[in-house]
């Protein structure tokens, strides 16, 4: 019993992002995450009070995901520019935009601190782990010294996600390669003596 109660929590939360992903927090009601996770409304509310307390750890869920990926790309082995490049040209769903990041786009996150706070602290982490990587690049003199590490990683995420928006406005996945390649020729284009 505990094993199919366990079950039916996790296909909740998994049924929830995957709707965050694709309606954003306005567009899931209960009876659409009850549809997708394919449980009873008992099951929704044995387990989580309500649709904020569901939503909320289907987007933690989203969060550690990311966060977990970022990690191992940006804090593996490789140059500094090796790096950033697999977190800018790792295969991604640009037509579907980040998981994490399109939650800000919705009213109802961005006002509600509980719902933003696993967006915000994704992000924060994206940020830090870009900023050492540059760090550590500018050290090893594969960039310029005169690159701002922390301007330059809001820059990256920046590109990323703009690069999401313009995929989606063409229905394209071409603009958000553009986006990522061009990112990547300014940061070689600042390695010294690089001509």
């Amino acid at each position: 019993m505990a094993r199919q109660q366990d079950d039916a929590r996790e296909r909740l939360i998994e049924g929830t992002s995957e709707l965050l992903w694709e309606r954003g927090y306005v567009g899931v009601s209960p009876a659409a995450i009850l549809r997708r996770s394919g449980v009873g409304q008992g099951s929704m509310y044995h387990h989580f009070q309500g649709k904020g307390d569901l939503v909320l750890a289907a987007e933690q869920r989203s969060a550690a995901l990311m966060q977990e990926e970022l990690r191992s790309v940006l804090t593996g082995d490789g140059t500094a520019f090796e790096r950033i490049s697999a977190y800018l040209l790792r295969e991604r769903d640009a037509l579907r935009g980040c998981r994490v990041g399109r939650l800000v786009a919705d009213p109802e996150v961005v006002v509600n601190d509980q719902l933003r706070e696993p967006v915000r602290e994704t992000f924060a982490l994206l940020h830090r782990f870009l900023v050492d990587v540059i760090e550590e690049g500018r050290a090893a003199g594969e960039f310029a010294p005169e690159i701002d590490a922390d301007e330059t990683a809001s820059a990256l995420a920046a590109v990323v996600q703009g690069g999401y928006a313009l995929a989606r406005a063409e229905q394209s996945v071409v603009p958000y390669e553009r986006a990522v390649r061009g990112a990547l020729a300014l940061l070689r284009a600042s390695v010294p003596n690089a001509g």
